[in-house]
């Protein structure tokens, strides 16, 4: 009399299959989940979700429309495009998402005497301090979009692309001027509160630095802009 030796039944086997092939997609799966899930915190972390999405996405729309420029039908729409959500983003940076995330505010300003100044407002500490969140990802913004729109201006010269040079320099005048204002705006507000100044804004008188250079390269930047073509 023999004995059959014992067989595994077919299921089980399948089954182990299947946990594998589960496994195998659970990294990407958790990956999405996580990547998900700390946007939402961070959003939900924010006290001005809407200013920070809002920054962000007039951040991006002009480099993905100057990326994908070669797909709209004429050149003229695409700078027309170009230039208006650039015009959006530094009106938006300099009036809404800085006085909102970080408290700071400034523009320039001309006297009776003709001197240019830099005027800076800062929101007073004793009424509240910038979130958290909110002033890390503002100064991120301020700080590595002009950096991409640098490394677009070296690609746009290796190909020759000289059509959309005029684009990338204005591009990059409107972010720097944020980034220099909002720079000098933060130290003069940390400079006087700190020395218990209790003043809404102040004055830094910088001359061509400020006004002429900054502001006569912003209207060139245009001009060239208009009339490239």
């Amino acid at each position: 009399m023999s004995v059959e030796p014992d067989v595994l039944p077919a299921p089980v086997t399948q089954a182990s299959g299947n946990i594998r092939g589960n496994n195998t997609n659970r990294p990407t799966a958790v990956a999405s989940a996580d990547q998900e899930s700390s946007i939402n915190v961070m959003l939900r972390s924010s006290a001005h979700p809407m200013a920070l999405i809002t920054l962000y996405v007039l951040r991006i729309s002009p480099i993905l429309l100057y990326i994908f420029a070669s797909w709209l039908p004429s050149f003229v729409l695409a700078v027309t495009l170009v230039v208006v959500l650039l015009a959006m983003d530094f009106w938006n940076v300099r009036n809404v998402a800085g006085r909102l995330l970080v408290g700071l505010r400034f523009w320039n300003q001309v006297d009776d005497d003709g001197e240019s100044y830099w005027v800076f407002e800062s929101r007073d500490p004793r009424h509240g301090v910038a979130n958290k969140v909110d002033e890390r990802m503002f100064w991120v913004a301020i700080y590595t979009f002009p950096i991409l729109w640098v490394l677009l201006l070296f690609v746009g010269l290796l190909k020759l692309n000289l059509s959309y040079l005029p684009i990338l320099a204005l591009a990059l005048i409107f972010n720097i001027t944020n980034a220099i204002g909002f720079t000098y705006a933060d130290r003069d507000a940390k400079s006087r509160w700190t020395t218990g100044m209790g003043m809404g804004g102040s004055l830094l008188g910088l001359g061509s630095l400020g006004a002429n250079v900054l502001g006569g390269a912003v209207k060139s930047g245009l001009g060239r802009v208009f009339t490239s073509r």
